[in-house]
Protein backbone atom coordinates (compact mmCIF):
# COMPACT_ATOMS: atom_id res chain seq x y z
CA UNK A 1 0.00 0.00 0.00
CA UNK A 2 1.29 3.46 -0.87
CA UNK A 3 2.41 5.43 2.19
CA UNK A 4 1.03 8.87 3.04
CA UNK A 5 4.48 10.35 2.42
CA UNK A 6 4.60 8.82 -1.08
CA UNK A 7 1.04 10.00 -1.86
CA UNK A 8 1.96 13.50 -0.73
CA UNK A 9 5.07 13.48 -2.93
CA UNK A 10 3.10 12.40 -5.99
CA UNK A 11 0.39 14.98 -5.30
CA UNK A 12 3.08 17.68 -5.26
CA UNK A 13 4.61 16.21 -8.42
CA UNK A 14 1.29 16.21 -10.32
CA UNK A 15 0.25 19.69 -9.19
CA UNK A 16 3.58 21.29 -10.06
CA UNK A 17 3.79 19.37 -13.36
CA UNK A 18 0.33 20.50 -14.43
CA UNK A 19 1.02 24.09 -13.37
CA UNK A 20 4.34 24.08 -15.23
CA UNK A 21 2.72 22.64 -18.36
CA UNK A 22 0.00 25.31 -18.40
CA UNK A 23 2.49 28.16 -17.90
CA UNK A 24 4.86 26.71 -20.51
CA UNK A 25 2.01 26.35 -23.02
CA UNK A 26 1.19 30.02 -22.54
CA UNK A 27 4.84 30.99 -22.93
CA UNK A 28 5.20 28.90 -26.10
CA UNK A 29 2.06 30.40 -27.58
CA UNK A 30 2.84 34.07 -26.94
CA UNK A 31 6.61 33.93 -27.59
CA UNK A 32 6.22 31.68 -30.64
CA UNK A 33 3.93 32.15 -33.61
CA UNK A 34 0.69 32.03 -31.58
CA UNK A 35 -0.39 28.65 -32.92
CA UNK A 36 -1.54 25.42 -31.30
CA UNK A 37 1.77 23.85 -32.35
CA UNK A 38 3.70 26.47 -30.35
CA UNK A 39 1.57 25.81 -27.26
CA UNK A 40 2.05 22.03 -27.60
CA UNK A 41 5.81 22.57 -27.92
CA UNK A 42 5.67 24.51 -24.68
CA UNK A 43 3.97 21.57 -22.95
CA UNK A 44 6.54 19.12 -24.36
CA UNK A 45 9.38 21.36 -23.15
CA UNK A 46 7.78 21.40 -19.71
CA UNK A 47 7.56 17.59 -19.63
CA UNK A 48 11.16 17.18 -20.78
CA UNK A 49 12.55 19.70 -18.27
CA UNK A 50 10.18 19.82 -15.29
CA UNK A 51 9.77 16.04 -14.90
CA UNK A 52 13.45 15.16 -14.20
CA UNK A 53 13.90 18.26 -12.05
CA UNK A 54 10.82 17.49 -9.96
CA UNK A 55 11.87 13.87 -9.53
CA UNK A 56 15.29 15.12 -8.45
CA UNK A 57 13.77 17.44 -5.84
CA UNK A 58 11.29 14.88 -4.50
CA UNK A 59 13.46 11.76 -4.52
CA UNK A 60 16.89 13.23 -3.68
CA UNK A 61 16.60 12.11 -0.04
CA UNK A 62 15.99 8.51 -1.16
CA UNK A 63 19.19 8.28 -3.22
CA UNK A 64 22.28 7.65 -1.10
CA UNK A 65 24.85 9.50 -3.31
CA UNK A 66 22.61 12.59 -3.33
CA UNK A 67 22.16 12.41 0.46
CA UNK A 68 25.94 12.35 0.81
CA UNK A 69 26.28 15.25 -1.64
CA UNK A 70 23.85 17.30 0.42
CA UNK A 71 26.20 16.98 3.40
CA UNK A 72 28.94 18.69 1.42
CA UNK A 73 29.64 22.43 1.82
CA UNK A 74 26.76 24.55 0.51
CA UNK A 75 28.79 25.92 -2.43
CA UNK A 76 29.64 22.40 -3.61
CA UNK A 77 26.03 21.22 -3.41
CA UNK A 78 24.74 24.44 -4.98
CA UNK A 79 27.27 24.17 -7.80
CA UNK A 80 26.16 20.61 -8.55
CA UNK A 81 22.53 21.71 -8.64
CA UNK A 82 23.29 24.55 -11.05
CA UNK A 83 25.19 22.19 -13.36
CA UNK A 84 22.42 19.57 -13.19
CA UNK A 85 19.72 22.17 -13.89
CA UNK A 86 21.64 23.56 -16.89
CA UNK A 87 22.18 20.11 -18.38
CA UNK A 88 18.49 19.20 -18.00
CA UNK A 89 17.25 22.55 -19.35
CA UNK A 90 19.49 22.64 -22.43
CA UNK A 91 19.15 18.88 -23.04
CA UNK A 92 15.35 19.06 -22.77
CA UNK A 93 15.07 22.02 -25.11
CA UNK A 94 17.36 20.47 -27.74
CA UNK A 95 15.77 17.00 -27.52
CA UNK A 96 12.20 18.26 -27.92
CA UNK A 97 13.16 20.48 -30.86
CA UNK A 98 15.00 17.67 -32.63
CA UNK A 99 12.15 15.19 -32.14
CA UNK A 100 9.04 17.33 -32.59
CA UNK A 101 9.94 20.62 -34.30
CA UNK A 102 9.91 21.00 -38.09
CA UNK A 103 12.26 24.01 -37.88
CA UNK A 104 15.50 23.53 -39.86
CA UNK A 105 17.59 24.73 -36.94
CA UNK A 106 17.45 24.03 -33.23
CA UNK A 107 19.06 27.30 -32.19
CA UNK A 108 16.54 29.78 -33.63
CA UNK A 109 15.48 33.17 -32.26
CA UNK A 110 13.23 31.58 -29.62
CA UNK A 111 15.94 29.32 -28.16
CA UNK A 112 17.52 31.98 -25.95
CA UNK A 113 14.25 33.23 -24.37
CA UNK A 114 13.26 29.58 -23.89
CA UNK A 115 16.43 28.94 -21.87
CA UNK A 116 15.85 32.07 -19.80
CA UNK A 117 12.21 31.12 -19.18
CA UNK A 118 13.11 27.54 -18.23
CA UNK A 119 15.86 28.77 -15.91
CA UNK A 120 13.51 31.23 -14.17
CA UNK A 121 10.84 28.54 -13.76
CA UNK A 122 13.39 26.06 -12.41
CA UNK A 123 14.87 28.51 -9.92
CA UNK A 124 11.38 29.50 -8.76
CA UNK A 125 10.37 25.86 -8.29
CA UNK A 126 13.65 25.19 -6.47
CA UNK A 127 13.01 28.06 -4.07
CA UNK A 128 9.47 26.83 -3.43
CA UNK A 129 10.72 23.33 -2.62
CA UNK A 130 13.49 24.59 -0.35
CA UNK A 131 11.20 27.00 1.50
CA UNK A 132 8.48 24.35 1.69
CA UNK A 133 10.93 21.89 3.22
CA UNK A 134 12.13 24.50 5.70
CA UNK A 135 8.79 25.99 6.73
CA UNK A 136 6.30 23.30 5.71
CA UNK A 137 4.21 23.69 2.57
CA UNK A 138 1.09 24.58 4.56
CA UNK A 139 2.92 27.34 6.44
CA UNK A 140 4.53 28.59 3.21
CA UNK A 141 1.12 28.75 1.53
CA UNK A 142 -0.33 30.70 4.46
CA UNK A 143 2.59 33.14 4.42
CA UNK A 144 2.33 33.70 0.65
CA UNK A 145 -1.43 34.24 0.74
CA UNK A 146 -1.31 36.38 3.90
CA UNK A 147 -3.84 34.12 5.62
CA UNK A 148 -2.48 35.05 9.05
CA UNK A 149 -1.34 38.63 8.43
CA UNK A 150 -4.12 39.65 10.79
CA UNK A 151 -4.22 37.47 13.94
CA UNK A 152 -7.28 35.25 14.11
CA UNK A 153 -8.88 33.06 16.73
CA UNK A 154 -9.04 29.35 16.01
CA UNK A 155 -9.82 26.14 17.82
CA UNK A 156 -7.11 23.53 17.32
CA UNK A 157 -6.09 20.13 18.58
CA UNK A 158 -2.45 19.71 19.57
CA UNK A 159 -0.32 16.62 20.09
CA UNK A 160 3.08 17.09 21.75
CA UNK A 161 5.50 14.18 21.31
CA UNK A 162 8.64 14.15 23.45
CA UNK A 163 11.44 11.54 23.25
CA UNK A 164 12.15 9.71 26.50
CA UNK A 165 15.62 9.78 28.05
CA UNK A 166 17.01 12.03 25.34
CA UNK A 167 19.72 13.35 27.68
CA UNK A 168 20.97 9.83 28.46
CA UNK A 169 20.95 8.88 24.78
CA UNK A 170 22.86 12.03 23.86
CA UNK A 171 25.53 11.24 26.46
CA UNK A 172 25.85 7.66 25.25
CA UNK A 173 25.84 8.36 21.52
CA UNK A 174 27.55 11.73 21.39
CA UNK A 175 26.05 14.86 19.86
CA UNK A 176 26.50 13.88 16.18
CA UNK A 177 25.09 10.38 16.53
CA UNK A 178 22.26 11.67 18.72
CA UNK A 179 21.36 14.18 16.01
CA UNK A 180 21.14 11.30 13.53
CA UNK A 181 18.90 9.40 15.97
CA UNK A 182 16.69 12.45 16.45
CA UNK A 183 16.38 12.90 12.69
CA UNK A 184 15.34 9.25 12.22
CA UNK A 185 12.88 9.58 15.12
CA UNK A 186 11.30 12.70 13.63
CA UNK A 187 11.01 11.00 10.23
CA UNK A 188 8.86 8.28 11.78
CA UNK A 189 6.81 10.86 13.68
CA UNK A 190 6.40 12.79 10.41
CA UNK A 191 5.15 9.67 8.61
CA UNK A 192 2.57 9.20 11.37
CA UNK A 193 1.59 12.87 11.09
CA UNK A 194 1.08 12.49 7.34
CA UNK A 195 -1.02 9.36 7.91
CA UNK A 196 -3.19 11.34 10.34
CA UNK A 197 -3.38 14.50 8.20
CA UNK A 198 -1.64 16.60 10.83
CA UNK A 199 0.20 19.87 10.34
CA UNK A 200 3.72 19.73 11.75
CA UNK A 201 3.89 23.01 13.63
CA UNK A 202 7.54 22.78 14.69
CA UNK A 203 10.31 20.73 16.25
CA UNK A 204 11.65 22.03 19.55
CA UNK A 205 14.72 20.15 20.71
CA UNK A 206 13.59 16.53 21.05
CA UNK A 207 9.89 17.45 20.91
CA UNK A 208 7.51 17.56 17.93
CA UNK A 209 4.35 19.68 17.97
CA UNK A 210 1.54 18.49 15.69
CA UNK A 211 -1.76 20.29 15.18
CA UNK A 212 -5.18 19.87 13.55
CA UNK A 213 -7.83 22.46 12.76
CA UNK A 214 -10.51 20.05 13.94
CA UNK A 215 -10.67 17.36 16.58
CA UNK A 216 -11.29 13.82 15.34
CA UNK A 217 -10.02 10.28 15.68
CA UNK A 218 -6.88 11.07 13.68
CA UNK A 219 -5.31 13.19 16.40
CA UNK A 220 -6.18 10.59 19.06
CA UNK A 221 -4.63 7.76 17.05
CA UNK A 222 -1.53 9.67 15.93
CA UNK A 223 0.79 8.84 18.89
CA UNK A 224 -0.01 5.14 18.53
CA UNK A 225 0.61 5.20 14.78
CA UNK A 226 3.97 6.83 15.56
CA UNK A 227 4.70 4.01 18.01
CA UNK A 228 3.93 1.48 15.26
CA UNK A 229 6.21 3.29 12.81
CA UNK A 230 9.08 3.26 15.28
CA UNK A 231 8.49 -0.40 16.19
CA UNK A 232 8.46 -1.37 12.50
CA UNK A 233 11.92 0.21 12.17
CA UNK A 234 13.16 -1.32 15.44
CA UNK A 235 15.96 -3.35 13.88
CA UNK A 236 17.24 -0.31 12.04
CA UNK A 237 17.35 1.66 15.30
CA UNK A 238 19.09 -1.17 17.15
CA UNK A 239 21.74 -1.65 14.47
CA UNK A 240 22.47 2.06 14.11
CA UNK A 241 21.99 3.36 17.64
CA UNK A 242 21.78 0.35 19.95
CA UNK A 243 18.28 1.24 21.21
CA UNK A 244 14.73 1.92 20.06
CA UNK A 245 13.52 5.41 21.02
CA UNK A 246 10.37 5.78 23.06
CA UNK A 247 8.28 8.87 23.75
CA UNK A 248 5.61 10.50 25.85
CA UNK A 249 2.68 12.38 24.32
CA UNK A 250 0.11 14.93 25.44
CA UNK A 251 -3.12 15.77 23.60
CA UNK A 252 -5.27 18.84 24.12
CA UNK A 253 -7.90 20.96 22.37
CA UNK A 254 -8.76 24.61 22.76
CA UNK A 255 -8.73 28.14 21.43
CA UNK A 256 -5.55 29.84 20.27
CA UNK A 257 -4.68 33.00 18.38
CA UNK A 258 -2.79 32.31 15.14
CA UNK A 259 -0.84 34.99 13.33
CA UNK A 260 2.40 35.96 11.68
CA UNK A 261 5.05 37.05 14.12
CA UNK A 262 8.64 38.27 13.89
CA UNK A 263 10.55 40.83 11.86
CA UNK A 264 13.92 39.61 10.56
CA UNK A 265 12.56 36.04 10.62
CA UNK A 266 8.82 35.54 10.24
CA UNK A 267 6.76 32.54 11.20
CA UNK A 268 3.18 31.65 12.05
CA UNK A 269 2.83 31.43 15.82
CA UNK A 270 0.06 29.96 17.95
CA UNK A 271 -0.46 31.93 21.14
CA UNK A 272 -2.70 31.17 24.06
CA UNK A 273 -3.39 29.01 27.06
CA UNK A 274 -4.05 25.88 24.99
CA UNK A 275 -0.42 25.21 24.14
CA UNK A 276 0.65 26.03 27.70
CA UNK A 277 -1.83 23.49 29.05
CA UNK A 278 -0.60 20.89 26.54
CA UNK A 279 2.97 21.48 27.75
CA UNK A 280 1.90 21.06 31.40
CA UNK A 281 0.08 17.89 30.43
CA UNK A 282 3.25 16.59 28.83
CA UNK A 283 5.13 17.27 32.08
CA UNK A 284 2.43 15.33 33.95
CA UNK A 285 3.13 12.18 31.92
CA UNK A 286 6.38 11.84 33.88
CA UNK A 287 4.91 12.31 37.37
CA UNK A 288 1.91 10.09 36.61
CA UNK A 289 3.94 7.40 34.87
CA UNK A 290 1.73 7.40 31.76
CA UNK A 291 3.01 7.57 28.21
CA UNK A 292 -0.03 9.21 26.59
CA UNK A 293 -2.32 11.70 28.35
CA UNK A 294 -5.28 13.53 26.84
CA UNK A 295 -7.49 16.25 28.22
CA UNK A 296 -11.21 15.64 28.47
CA UNK A 297 -11.58 18.93 26.57
CA UNK A 298 -10.30 16.98 23.55
CA UNK A 299 -11.88 13.60 24.29
CA UNK A 300 -15.31 15.23 24.62
CA UNK A 301 -14.95 16.41 21.00
CA UNK A 302 -14.17 13.05 19.39
CA UNK A 303 -15.24 9.44 19.10
CA UNK A 304 -12.49 7.29 20.57
CA UNK A 305 -11.05 4.81 18.02
CA UNK A 306 -12.13 1.25 18.80
CA UNK A 307 -8.57 0.01 19.24
CA UNK A 308 -7.91 2.50 22.07
CA UNK A 309 -9.18 2.91 25.61
CA UNK A 310 -9.29 6.00 27.82
CA UNK A 311 -8.80 5.65 31.58
CA UNK A 312 -10.05 8.72 33.49
CA UNK A 313 -7.57 10.01 36.06
CA UNK A 314 -7.73 12.51 38.88
CA UNK A 315 -8.07 16.11 37.74
CA UNK A 316 -4.84 17.99 37.19
CA UNK A 317 -4.26 21.31 38.94
CA UNK A 318 -2.26 23.68 36.76
CA UNK A 319 -0.43 26.79 37.89
CA UNK A 320 -2.16 29.91 36.58
CA UNK A 321 -5.39 28.07 35.72
CA UNK A 322 -8.34 28.46 38.07
CA UNK A 323 -10.24 25.31 37.09
CA UNK A 324 -8.59 21.87 37.37
CA UNK A 325 -8.10 19.97 34.13
CA UNK A 326 -9.93 16.67 33.64
CA UNK A 327 -7.59 14.18 31.97
CA UNK A 328 -7.39 10.55 30.88
CA UNK A 329 -4.63 8.12 30.03
CA UNK A 330 -4.83 6.60 26.55
CA UNK A 331 -3.66 3.11 25.81
CA UNK A 332 -4.36 0.02 23.75
CA UNK A 333 -6.34 -2.72 25.50
CA UNK A 334 -4.29 -5.80 26.32
CA UNK A 335 -4.85 -8.55 23.78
Amino acid sequence: MTSSRARREWQIFLRVSIGSAVISAGFGYFVGDRTLHAAVMGVLHSIAIATPLLLFEIKAQDIRPLRRLRRQPLLVYFGFRILFYLVVIIGGLVTVRLLFDDSPTVFDETFRPSIIFAAVMSVTANLVFELGSLLGFGTLGNLLTGHYVQPRREHRAFVLIDMKDSTGMAERLGSIRFHELLNAFFQDVTDAALDCRAEIHKYVGDEAILTWTRADGDCIACPFIAQDRIAANGERYRSRFGAIPQFRAALHWGEIVAGEIGDVRREIAYVGDTLNVAARLLDATKSLGRDVLASMDLLDQVTLPQELKAEPLSTLTLRGRSAPLAIAALDRPAR
